[in-house]
């Protein structure tokens, strides 16, 4: 193996390692969850705005759709995340991932 081969896989080596520390601690969070799996509805945001939905439990987290305010989405669960806001996993159509759980309400009456 020359120089430059093992430079490569040192590099993904570490690569593979930091991937798997950053999966390792994102999971308490995820085992935290509890099961919701019913309706709620989109509160909490303007009129003229939408609540953003993300890849991942987190603001910063990469967009990957919106919802309008008044919208049902199905909520299939919550995350407690400490010193922090709590998180959903919604779903609706094509869009699924988390949102912020002060904008959801629970819709009580729905028949499927």
């Amino acid at each position: 193996m020359n120089k430059a081969q093992e430079k490569v896989l040192v590099a993904a080596l570490c690569g593979l390692i930091i991937t798997s520390a950053a999966a390792f601690a994102v999971q308490p969070a995820m085992a935290a969850g509890y099961q919701v799996d019913t309706l709620g509805q989109v509160t909490g945001v303007a009129e003229w705005d939408r609540l953003n939905v993300r890849k991942w439990p987190a603001s910063y987290s990469q967009k990957v759709g919106s919802f309008a305010p008044g919208l049902h989405v199905w909520v299939e669960r919550c995350i407690e995340v400490e010193n922090s806001s709590d998180w959903c996993l919604v779903e609706r159509g094509q869009t699924k991932g988390w949102v912020n759980s002060r904008f959801l309400v629970p819709v009580e009456d729905w028949d499927i």
